[in-house]
């Protein structure tokens, strides 16, 4: 992988490890490439975490790779349904990977999957040293990041 890439990877999980949410994490990585400043970035992707508001659903990381697909391929006319085929196959295919790396794309399952339990608040966890020893969330996010850095670098060949 390119230098740049991997360095937008390590970005990611330095992201994550700074506090900001799985979701969040990975798509504030990516968003320049699509002009998207940071702040944006953060604040579009802010609601996904924990699963979507907490709610343990879809991997926040794996909606932040579909934002980014999105960003990188979204149709932008209502009526191109051409342009809608290529990015669902493009994200069809970011979460093929992920769930083939993975397991699965349910965050809930993903936690469940490393011994972690979920509370159902929609509080978020304190992040401490006990946090980060139960949860899988920092490789999930490495994982996003670098599937979708591969989709760059495969859409550019």
């Amino acid at each position: 992988m390119r230098e740049d890439l991997e360095k937008r990877v390590d970005k990611a999980v330095e992201l994550f490890m700074q506090g900001y949410n799985c979701s969040q994490a990975v798509t504030a990585a990516f968003a320049d490439l699509y002009g998207l400043d940071t702040e944006m970035a953060l604040r579009v992707s802010a609601g996904f975490g924990g699963g979507v508001g907490r709610l343990r659903m879809m991997c926040g990381a794996v909606s932040g790779m579909v934002l980014l697909a999105g960003l990188a391929e979204g149709q932008t006319e209502g009526d191109d349904r051409k342009g809608k085929t290529e990015c669902y196959k493009s994200v069809r295919s970011l979460l093929d990977r992920f769930k083939a790396e993975n397991s699965s794309v349910i965050c809930a399952e993903l936690l469940a999957l490393a011994g972690a339990k979920t509370d159902g608040s929609h509080i978020p966890s304190e992040r401490n040293a006990e946090y980060y020893k139960k949860r899988p969330c920092v490789a999930k996010v490495e994982s996003a990041a670098r599937i979708f850095a591969e989709f760059i670098e495969s859409s550019q060949q």
